[in-house]
């Protein structure tokens, strides 16, 4: 089954891949690798998902925001591959920053959402590395922000 078909299996709807609001790059291309800026946390009526995990955030709403970073991702990609997700090879990493309490030990559950997301579209493609980091704060007072790298084929 190809990655699109996936998509439309899962009922899933792909936000609009927004441009960037600042000095960088949505997404960039080095040889066979694509380079995703980080994704934050947008519900699907185009609001910031904001909060601190461990405080007004519970760990399923955090999975919940991170997996809207997983959903954004998957359309940066695609906009990126000029909307032809057969382009991707594989998901070599994602890294998850969650806005979080100094004492919220539960960061690797959170970004799960964005992983199972990747995964369950991309299939044994979608298994990659991770790395879930806490931070005090993140642009906007989102919940999450997930970037990602992709091999391309």
């Amino acid at each position: 089954m190809d990655f699109e078909s996936k998509i439309k299996e899962l009922n899933l709807s792909l936000p609009k891949a927004t441009d960037p609001v600042g000095s960088y790059l949505a997404t960039k291309i080095i040889g066979k690798m694509l380079f995703v800026s980080g994704q934050i946390s947008i519900s699907d009526k185009g609001e910031l998902i904001k909060g601190k995990l461990g405080k007004e955030l519970t760990t399923d709403a955090g999975y919940e925001a991170a997996k809207r970073c997983g959903l954004s991702i998957v359309s940066q990609v695609k906009k990126a591959c000029n909307d032809d997700l057969s382009k991707i090879k594989s998901c070599v990493k994602l890294t998850g920053f969650v806005n979080s309490t100094e004492n919220f030990i539960e960061q690797p559950k959170v970004i799960n959402g964005a992983s199972d997301l990747i995964s369950s579209i991309f299939g044994d493609a979608g298994m990659h590395t991770r790395a879930a980091i806490s931070t005090n704060s993140l642009p906007l007072g989102v919940s999450v922000e997930v970037d990602a790298i992709f091999e391309l084929n």
